[in-house]
């Protein structure tokens, strides 16, 4: 049976403004939900391909205009720019959410909300306000800087006199108005998130221009321990590359499917050579080192590591990653991981077989990875 996709717009109300969204409805009942919020100057749009790929994972998805949130020409939603908030925009959230909730399909106890930028900060604010409602959030490159920005005079690359702050702020391609400025300005965002204490997926790139990784570093520490799981990706900016954001994706559908991060690999390549190559098949063997700094183990690549790809016309058909580490456990005690990563049916597998009695679940453990790559090397990351 083919498990088809309804894809339709919906629209619901705060204070008069009408909010417009597209949803993403895969069969079933009793479905779990995600609300995506879109970024500063952007718009739901964008946000349609992560919809779609959330739905085919069974999750009832939504997206939807901010009023007020989008250039003019861009937006669906009602309001202008210049009336525009955070707190707006978490109000137009909270509506999404009731509307959302009230769905005789959805299941409104498995309810995650996920934005990008602003949108990041918006999701926050709102799982804080709807504490018991919001199962879990997940925040892409989110946007804790905009109270310092704002106090800097200097909202989303503006730059004006925090002393004399115009009624409508340039900010490029939209203007906003001075109580954005006034809103922002006022709020400490790390004793605004607080009140949540569900789940948090915090992803956030080291080469971000206009939000530092910082302020996500700051976030992870304001949530309680254990509850957030910071994930940095080396070089991304604020817009993830296309391999980016494929790495982006497999940690959201493990965090979805409650896994965490439990190995964090830096590989650095060494070389590599051609084993075969028939001008139809290619082998290539990729040699490595490298280390890893995770709170379950930090230890480094042993002497030995290669990666064997297989290619057929140019096509990567398969690859095999086989290679141990040395170093030591979270309770202190020395050992060894050994880890043969290879692709099945889409996903790469990780098995492992470690010696440290803390770490043996590992040895049974249903393992998935993800790779990101960086100048001359790429970042591993196994969830369990």
């Amino acid at each position: 049976m083919v498990n088809r996709l309804i894809e339709r717009d919906f629209c619901c109300r705060r204070e008069g403004l009408m909010i417009r969204g597209r949803e993403f409805l895969p069969q079933g009942d009793h479905l779990p939900a995600i609300i995506i919020s879109h970024g500063f100057g952007g718009n739901s749009m964008n946000l349609e391909s992560y919809c779609r790929t959330f739905a085919g994972w069974g999750y009832a998805t939504y997206c939807f205009d901010f009023c007020g949130g989008c250039p003019d020409e861009e937006g669906r939603s009602d309001g202008k720019s210049t009336e525009m908030t955070v707190l707006t925009e978490r109000d137009d959230l909270i509506a999404v959410m009731d509307y959302v909730k009230e769905l005789p399909y959805v299941d409104d106890s498995k309810l995650t909300l996920m934005g990008f930028s602003q949108g990041g900060f918006v999701s926050a604010l709102a799982a804080a306000k709807r504490a018991n409602e919001v199962h879990s959030i997940i925040l892409i490159y989110p946007a804790f800087c905009i109270p310092d920005d704002a106090r800097r005079g200097a909202l989303a690359n503006s730059s004006y006199d925090i002393n004399c702050v115009p009624e409508i702020i340039d900010c490029g391609k939209m203007t906003i108005g001075k109580m954005f400025h006034e809103t922002a300005a006022d709020m400490d965002p790390y004793e605004e998130i607080i009140p949540y204490k569900g789940p948090v997926l915090l992803i956030h790139g080291t080469s971000d221009e206009i939000v530092h990784y910082s302020y996500s570093v700051q976030a992870q520490n304001s949530y309680e321990t254990g509850q957030c799981q910071l994930q940095l990706i080396k070089e991304a900016g604020h817009h993830f590359t296309e391999e980016q954001t494929e790495s982006m994706i497999v940690s959201i559908h493990q965090f979805l499917k409650g896994k965490k991060e439990v190995l964090t690999i830096d590989v650095q390549i060494t070389g590599s050579e051609v084993r075969k190559d028939t001008g139809t098949d290619k082998q290539i063997a990729v040699f490595f080192t490298g280390s890893s700094e995770s709170p379950f183990f930090k230890g480094d690549i042993v002497q030995g590591a290669e990666d064997v790809q297989d290619y057929y016309e140019g096509n990567l058909t398969n690859i095999r990653a086989d290679y141990a580490l040395e170093g030591v456990d979270y309770v202190g005690d020395h050992c060894r991981i050994h880890i043969v990563n290879q692709r099945v049916n889409g996903e790469l597998k990780p098995v492992i077989h470690t010696d440290s009695r803390a770490l043996d679940f590992l040895n049974h453990a249903d393992l998935t990875a993800s790779i990101e790559g960086f100048t001359g090397g790429l970042t591993v990351r196994i969830f369990s």
